[in-house]
């Protein structure tokens, strides 16, 4: 059983081990409303504070460039945790566990139709007189009315505490735990990141891959250094090119899909977004699952492999094209480019992937092209008969051949210009059978990265 959020606040305000205090400016004090509700705050509230006027909110926090930013979130939690600490320590500090919960937050105004989101953090102390330690999440708010996006605000605040100080040993728990007695839809939480002192050695990967394969989010990215970052933050206003692959392992042809298909994206855009182009390798989480979950160790293998080669990755569960471009455009008003291959592109036709649409294949083509998606398709070649295919001369299904013919005609469909070369000929599961099969590690290193060379034998044991 679920415990309600009542229940959890008032679980925390008997535990005479956790004090602290609340500073939300955005939606109301709706995290600690839920504490005084519960009865018994007296045991767990030692302040709350909303500096909702921007002058006094800078005359605490200090002048911010954005007021709902990561930012500002990090100002509230170190000016209230050390004022906690100041005047509380010394008197309690022996064996209470202190904390700061902080969120800044932008929810529905009067006659604001614009994006509701905010950053939350929670301050902590795993024991008394530790460090601190710190866990924040961005979340989109999706209700439609402000006590909506209110109430689902609390809830989630209170879940986020009680997570912190109950199920921080479980990532998975942990990261389900925050949307309890919330439907799917009210809320996205799309970044979760822990630091500090009981954190130092901990991927925030993993945090991305949990968010996604938990369904709280449609994806996630991170950046070659290994920062987890806010898609909004990341792509708004870039044009974005995007190479769609299971990178299991990570081949060198990957590396020529993506400069043989660069000219011909950005031959459109002005100087300034040719600059600020972003390219981006995602990595389906529906090719890291095994028995039903996600292999992380696979997951940081290929993720390790393409920021190595100083790609920024993007963590998906949009299976169809049309959601992954429908995911890029909510952050981006830019052109957006896709990269895939012939074996991609027949997917692209196959009545499966538009089922669930009234409109079935043209509903779906009709999202993925709507708001000026490019598709960049690379060549194949097959080893047997020597035949080399390319979206030119692709064979698509017979009722599909005009729409093929009409979407190449109007330039939403591209060939990739590609010399004929033999990385075209093998696939990743022709790597891994070369792999098993050959003495001679030179007859497979030519297809593969040097950085990529451990992962990929790892992978075609574990694979074939």
């Amino acid at each position: 059983m679920i415990a309600t959020t009542l229940e959890k606040a008032f679980e925390l305000n008997i535990d005479p081990s956790v004090y602290g205090t609340f500073a939300e400016i955005g939606a109301g004090q709706e995290t600690a409303n839920y504490f005084f509700r519960a009865t018994g705050a007296a045991g767990l509230v030692a302040k709350t504070i909303s500096a909702y006027d921007m002058t006094m909110s800078d005359a605490i926090y200090g002048r911010a460039e954005r007021y709902v930013s990561a930012a500002r979130l990090q100002a509230m939690l170190h000016h209230e945790y050390e004022i906690l600490l100041e005047r509380l320590g010394p008197k309690r500090g022996g064996e209470t566990t202190f904390f700061s919960f902080c969120n800044t937050v932008r929810a529905r105004g009067w006659k604001d139709h614009g994006e509701c989101h905010g950053w939350l953090g929670v301050r902590f102390q795993m024991k008394p007189g530790d460090p601190p330690s710190d866990i924040i999440l961005h979340v989109r708010l999706l209700d439609v009315r402000a006590i909506d996006q209110m109430e689902a605000l609390g809830t989630i605040g209170v879940n986020l505490i009680h997570a912190a100080y109950r199920h921080r040993g479980h990532l998975k728990k942990f990261v389900e735990s925050l949307l309890d007695n919330l439907v799917l839809g009210r809320v996205e939480v799309d970044l979760l990141k822990f630091s500090g002192h009981g954190y130092s050695f901990f991927d925030n990967r993993l945090c991305a891959l949990q968010l996604v394969e938990s369904g709280l989010t449609e994806a996630t990215m991170f950046l070659p250094s290994g920062e987890v970052v806010q898609p909004a933050e990341a792509l708004y206003r870039h044009p974005v090119l995007l190479l769609r692959g299971s990178f299991d392992p990570v081949m060198n042809v990957h590396l020529k899909m993506l400069e043989q298909a660069r000219p011909g994206f950005v031959k459109s855009l002005s100087e300034e977004d040719r600059i600020s182009a972003i390219e981006l390798c995602e990595i389906s989480v529906d090719n890291l699952l095994r028995d039903r979950t996600a292999d992380p160790v696979d997951f940081l293998d290929r993720a390790d492999a393409l920021q190595s080669l100083g790609k920024t990755v993007l963590l998906s569960r949009c299976a169809e094209f049309h959601r992954i471009a429908a995911f890029l455009h909510r952050y981006t008003s830019k052109p957006v480019g896709i990269i895939l291959s012939i074996g991609l592109l027949n997917e692209l036709f196959k009545p499966k992937w538009s089922e669930n649409l009234a409109g079935g294949l043209l509903e779906s083509f009709g999202r993925l092209f709507k708001s000026g998606v490019t598709l960049h398709v690379f060549p194949w070649k097959n080893r047997k008969s020597g035949e080399f295919v390319t979206a030119e001369n692709f064979n698509a299904p017979e009722d599909s051949v005009h729409l093929l013919r009409h979407f190449l005609a109007t330039g939403r469909i591209q060939a990739i210009p590609c010399e004929d070369d033999p990385l075209l000929s093998f696939t990743g599961r022709d790597l891994c059978r070369m792999i098993l099969k050959t003495t001679d590690a030179q007859d497979w290193h030519r297809l593969v990265p040097e950085v990529a060379w451990t992962m990929a034998e790892r992978h075609a044991r574990l694979r074939l």
